[in-house]
């Protein structure tokens, strides 16, 4: 078995998409033992039977969080996805408090690029003051600034190429996509091994515009796909005539603006000096795939 700091290793959000991929990653790597915190426990029976510590726990009800945590050793805190701003803040504060009061020796955490005030992505100050949170805990931590998820590009991929056009209000702007699995295996690594105070970007190996996602799309679907930018606000109404509410617009149509002004231009090699192997890049993963890609959208 691989030699990794004490456990347990606790998840929470471990139901969630990029919580269940950690889990995987823990298990096929031999940590032991595991500690899965949950808001709905059911959801997380396969992972007992491998056996997990399943345990309810909502960062939203405080109480529930200290039976949760008991006995844990360092924590995954997987942020909330709460849009409104403020809310998650107060979730996290909530998971936080927990964690010091336990007496957890080290805490990652999944945070956001640029997690300034200026930034437009409309959370970004709840990172931020996580960040600060985590910083005042007394434990060690890891905080990973997780770049946007290549993944979303598997739903705006597939409008585009049976529109014959991608619209996007980023500009010229760059960001630097990283698949959730890659985020999984930085968290996983951060959680078993992880011992100093440190913010890393977790980033794919490059930076990619719009125009090159369009002409990648373009190759994948054998057709001309132009890449076509359009002003924010003029993405948010298009949003809406579509049907979707303004609040969910707007918070969309924030990471486009942050793309076109800078805020995940951010490529780094922290990834590969966490995993020892580097993020997997735009090209290949659309590449990869393409089946999904060439369905008709939903």
């Amino acid at each position: 078995m691989a030699s990794f700091q004490n456990g347990p290793f606790i998840v929470t959000g471990a139901s969630g998409q990029l919580g269940r991929q950690v889990i995987d990653q823990l298990i096929e790597a031999g940590a032991d033992p595991i500690i899965a915190v949950t808001r709905n426990a059911d959801k997380l029976a396969e992972f007992r039977d491998k056996g997990v510590d399943v345990r309810q726990g909502d960062f939203n009800a405080p109480e529930t969080l200290g039976p949760a945590i008991a006995g844990g050793k360092r924590i995954l805190i997987i942020s909330t996805d709460d849009l409104e701003p403020g809310k998650r803040l107060a979730a996290h504060s909530n998971a936080i408090t927990a964690a010091r009061e336990a007496g957890i020796d080290h805490i990652v955490y999944t945070s956001l690029a640029s997690p300034v005030p200026e930034s437009p992505i409309t959370f970004s100050k709840d990172h931020q003051n996580t960040e600060k949170l985590i910083e005042q805990s007394g434990a060690s931590y890891t905080i990973l600034r997780n770049n946007l998820y290549t993944d979303l590009l598997l739903m705006s991929g597939p409008q585009a190429i049976d529109m014959g056009q991608l619209f996007a209000a980023a500009g010229d702007g760059r960001a630097s996509y990283v698949t959730r699995a890659d985020c999984a295996r930085a968290a996983a690594a951060a959680l078993m091994n992880a011992t100093d105070r440190e913010v890393l970007d977790i980033t794919g190996p490059e930076s990619t515009g719009q125009a090159d996602i369009a002409a990648l799309l373009s190759d994948i679907a054998g057709k001309d796909i132009p890449y076509v930018p359009m002003p924010a606000e003029d993405m948010v109404q298009a949003m809406i005539a579509n049907g979707l509410p303004e609040f969910m617009a707007r918070v969309f149509v924030s990471f486009d603006q942050a793309i076109a002004e800078g805020y995940l231009d951010v490529a780094s090699d922290d990834l590969k000096t966490l995993t020892g192997k580097s993020g997997q890049s735009v090209t290949d993963f659309l590449t990869e795939n393409r089946a999904v890609l060439l369905r008709a959208p939903q």
